[in-house]
């Protein structure tokens, strides 16, 4: 199932993303996506990446009714997406042309989310079209300090292989995803902004039963202010 949404997702959010950026005509975005969904029960594999250093990738899902045990959902990896030691992956939609930010650096982000793991419930949704111009007056970025811990892991990692204007998709597995005991999500963020996207969130991130806690959420980086030396 995962791998279904997870392209159906991904091919809805870069079609949405790309119409309002006009980079793509219609038509072109639909025959991508019927290629991207009939090809998504293979395009993911349980096979764990090899990787030099670190320690070995997750082979199970992270989930509480089966913590501690050898067994439970094989973890997908997505051979079309980055994959780091960190079980970070991800993949860069649309290349940016501006700077690059690393630890230290302020940043701003425009983004959508999805439960994926858990039949790819939109918990932050893009404004609709206005325009055709993906920006607006009324966007809401998420801003945080790369390296504070303000940010869930995955994407305070992620921002970091990403130049300002360009678009990333980043596959967020629960032990890089929000933290335990924020559930209003002050501390740790992104924060949806609507109630009724905090509560899709948030009932797969305190359900405790066998719901897939991953996460996709799709960002473009909209602004780097490197830190003062």
């Amino acid at each position: 199932m995962i791998r279904r949404l997870v392209a159906a997702v991904a091919v809805f959010a870069t079609s949405s993303w790309a119409l309002r950026l006009g980079t793509a005509a219609p038509t072109a975005l639909f025959k991508q996506a019927r290629r991207l969904v009939a090809a998504a029960v293979v395009a993911a594999s349980t096979t764990l990446p090899a990787f030099a250093d670190g320690p070995p990738p997750a082979r199970f899902e992270y989930q509480p009714a089966l913590e501690g045990l050898d067994y439970g959902k094989p973890r997908s990896y997505y051979p079309d997406y980055v994959q780091k030691p960190s079980g970070l992956q991800y993949k860069v939609v649309k290349e940016g042309d501006g700077k690059s930010p690393k630890k230290g650096d302020k940043v701003s982000v425009d983004w959508e989310g999805y439960t994926i793991g858990y039949y790819g419930r939109p918990f932050q949704l893009r404004n609709k079209v206005k325009g055709g111009a993906f920006d607006s007056d009324q966007t809401d970025y998420f801003r945080w300090v790369v390296g504070s811990g303000t940010a869930v892991a995955a994407l305070d990692e992620a921002v970091q292989y990403l130049k300002e204007g360009g678009v990333m998709q980043v596959i967020v597995p629960a032990e890089l995803g929000y933290p335990t005991g924020d559930s209003d999500h002050d501390f740790v963020g992104p924060k949806p902004s609507t109630f009724s996207g905090q509560r899709a969130l948030n009932f797969v991130l305190d359900n405790k039963n066998l719901i897939d806690k991953t996460l996709l959420i799709n960002i473009k980086l909209a602004r780097v202010d490197n830190a003062k030396n």
